[in-house]
């Protein structure tokens, strides 16, 4: 049987990070991307305590947006990301601030350059 899927929206505050869920009525605070997702997880089994339902981590889906996700990974430059995807570094800049809203091709350009860098960083060794 296949587990139900839950997302979970994480945005990057000026005390910490707030998330909540799409499907339920859970929302939480903390000060740690883990303390968001371990809240999360417990507010989901706590609301479906009586029901007799229990959620894992596995079963979550944890979605931040463009504007959000360089606030989580402040080492994540723009400019240099925007050289590397080919995009224009005042497009993407404002993109990263909120002024502009990426369409989903360009979303998927600059997820395609983060993915990429990662796998290069995951091939470094020192």
């Amino acid at each position: 049987m296949k587990k139900e899927k839950v997302n979970v929206v994480i945005e990057k505050t000026s005390t910490g990070y707030s998330a909540y869920t799409e499907e339920y009525p859970v929302a939480v605070g903390g000060d740690s991307i883990e303390e968001i997702k371990n809240e999360v997880l417990y507010g989901l089994n706590f609301y479906h305590e009586d029901k007799g339902k229990e959620f894992t981590m596995d079963q979550l889906v944890f979605i931040v947006d463009l504007s959000s996700f360089f606030k989580l990974y402040p080492v994540i430059n723009a400019a240099a990301l925007s050289k590397k995807v080919g995009m224009n570094k005042t497009l993407l800049s404002q993109y990263v601030t909120g002024k502009k809203k990426p369409s989903e091709k360009q979303v998927q350009k600059i997820l395609n350059g983060v993915r990429e860098v990662g796998r290069e960083l995951s091939q470094v060794s020192f």
